[in-house]
């Protein structure tokens, strides 16, 4: 007998969709069955991305996204369910970092991590949120009462950790805000949790793992290695399942062991 996570005719938004995890993310989800909506600032990138997942057999759609203007989070998600209807699922995945000391931080600096990664995050999540909160009232229409918000923080919300001190702070908060959404929102059965990853390749940090820096990194970790994208998969579906109805307000850590 085998287990399979079905999410046949449920509609995911994952943001940040153009490369490292979102886009794995997106895959991930098209491969259970859902229609993915891949958002992001990088159109042409997404529009590769939906060419891949519709070649393979899934579903895909792009629109045009920057967490940091309100105008164009409130535009990307009407034109999502404008599209392929309503959202079900919300991978909330956009992030940056800076890398350097806190006494070099400088005021751009702040606001570039916290824009995207605590403000973008929170107000994306709050328009999915709504309109979740609306179908679950019967004040709008919609198949599927609830909801799966996932957002993505890290474990440097958990261990903070040198040289990324503000990006640290910011996935806290991150963390903060998937309780404070889990209390609000639970009863309407949206179900919000986080993601905390640790250190995985992506095409950002790939030349890293290679430098005297990345190899000493390595060293430090409980098992030596650095994960993959792919790595966060199992995590992922099970947040975002239909049965997964009794999980809310969870953290949890997929490091491989660094943060504990």
């Amino acid at each position: 007998m085998t287990y399979q996570i079905d999410l046949e005719g449920r509609v995911a938004l994952v943001t940040g969709a153009s490369s490292g995890l979102g886009a794995q993310f997106a895959r991930t989800l098209a491969r259970a069955g859902a229609c993915v909506v891949l958002a992001g600032r990088r159109t042409e990138r997404l529009k590769t991305l939906r060419n891949e997942i519709e070649a393979q057999g899934g579903s895909a759609h792009v629109t045009a996204l920057d967490v940091t203007d309100l105008d164009s989070i409130k535009a990307a998600v009407a034109h999502a369910e404008t599209e392929v209807g309503t959202l079900d699922i919300l991978i909330n995945n956009s992030g940056v970092s800076t890398t350097q000391k806190l006494t070099e931080v400088t005021s751009d600096d702040y606001d570039f991590v916290m824009d995207t990664n605590v403000r973008g995050a929170f107000f994306v999540a709050q328009e999915v949120g709504k309109r979740m909160l609306a179908r679950a009232r019967g004040a709008a229409p919609g198949t599927f009462t609830g909801g799966r918000i996932v957002n993505i923080a890290s474990m440097a919300g958990l261990r903070v950790l040198s040289q990324i001190g503000v990006y640290s702070m910011s996935k806290a908060a991150v963390i903060h805000m998937t309780k404070a959404m889990a209390l609000e929102w639970g009863k309407y059965g949206i179900n919000v949790n986080a993601i905390c990853p640790g250190y995985i390749d992506t095409e950002i940090n790939h030349h890293h793992w290679g430098t005297e820096q990345g190899r000493k990194l390595v060293e430090l970790l409980p098992r030596k290695r650095v994960g993959q994208p792919q790595d966060l998969d199992t995590a992922l579906l099970m947040l975002c399942a239909n049965e997964s109805h009794f999980i809310n307000g969870a953290v949890i850590q997929a490091d491989d062991g660094f943060g504990v």
